[in-house]
C-alpha cells in the first residue's frame, strides 16, 4: 500500500471522528506496506487527553506486533502531529511518518516545535499528501463548531 492509499484510509478514520464530534484526525500504521492499525481521535468520547489518532494507532499496532517498538513501521496521519504525539512517535521508534495537513498552531514536526530536528533517531518525514482534503475536513469541522 502506498501513501495515497494509506491516506485515504486515514481520511476515512477522520470522517468517523467528525461524525462522532471529535476533531477529525485519522491515522494508520503500515508494516512492509501492509495495514496493521487504524484509528481516529477519541479524546472527547473517552475523556482522555491522550486520545489522539496517532496514540491510538500506535497502541493498536503494538498489540498486533506483540511489542512496543514500531521499528520498521510507517505512520500516515491526516494532520501534523502535536508535541505529545511527536514524542510518542520518537519513543515508539517508528521508521517513517507521512502527514497531510500542516498544523501551524501546534504542529511539532515542520510548523511550530520542530521536535525531530537534530535527532539522530528521528523517523523519515514526508508531508503534504492529500493536504487539501486533510485541511478541508478540519476547516469544515471547526466552522461547524463555531456556528453552534
Amino acid at each position: 500500500m502506498n501513501d495515497l492509499q494509506a491516506m485515504e484510509i486515514a481520511l476515512e478514520e477522520a470522517r468517523l471522528a467528525y461524525e462522532e464530534n471529535e476533531v477529525p484526525v485519522g491515522a494508520v500504521i503500515l508494516r512492509n506496506g501492509e495495514l496493521i492499525a487504524r484509528a481516529h481521535n477519541t479524546r472527547e468520547t473517552d475523556l482522555d487527553i491522550s486520545g489522539h489518532a496517532e496514540i491510538k494507532a500506535m497502541q493498536l499496532a503494538a498489540k498486533v506486533l506483540g511489542k512496543w517498538s514500531l521499528e520498521g513501521c510507517r505512520m500516515v496521519v491526516t494532520l501534523e502531529p502535536c508535541p505529545m504525539c511527536a514524542g510518542a512517535i520518537l519513543q515508539s521508534r517508528l521508521s517513517s511518518l507521512c502527514f497531510g495537513a500542516k498544523d501551524e498552531k501546534e504542529g511539532a514536526i515542520v510548523s511550530s516545535y520542530f521536535l525531530f530536528d537534530g535527532k539522530k533517531e528521528s523517523p523519515l518525514v514526508n508531508f503534504g499528501v492529500k493536504e487539501e482534503e486533510c485541511t478541508d475536513i478540519l476547516k469544515s469541522f471547526f466552522a461547524k463548531q463555531r456556528n453552534r
